[in-house]
């Protein structure tokens, strides 16, 4: 099972931004997780961690990601093979057949 650890700056009151990600990453991947957990922190630390593998680090990757962002780091960290749907269809980086919006 996963485990998905959010830190959050309790200083810049990122509480509610750390709040709806977990909801976003629990509303994707439900049952398939051990845990979610919020993790107060100060100094502007902003850390999405999974299995103890940092995924996100708001310093590192330049602010903050959008749920479908976070929840493709999670999958291609946690289950690669897993499809996220219309998530996966608007990838800045996807190829023209990956990113493509036609359902037939």
């Amino acid at each position: 099972m996963t485990e998905i650890r959010i830190e959050y700056c309790t200083q810049c009151n990122w509480l509610l931004r750390a709040t709806w990600l977990a909801g976003e990453v629990l509303s994707s991947f439900g049952t398939d997780l051990t845990s979610v957990t919020l993790v107060p922190g100060v100094g502007g630390v902003f850390i999405v961690t999974v299995d103890d593998q940092v995924i996100w680090d708001r310093r590192a990757d330049g602010g903050f990601p959008d749920a479908a962002e976070l929840k493709r780091r999670v999958r291609d960290v946690a289950w690669p093979e897993r499809s996220l749907g219309h998530a996966d269809r608007h990838r800045p980086d996807a190829t023209p057949a990956e990113s493509s919006t036609d359902d037939t």
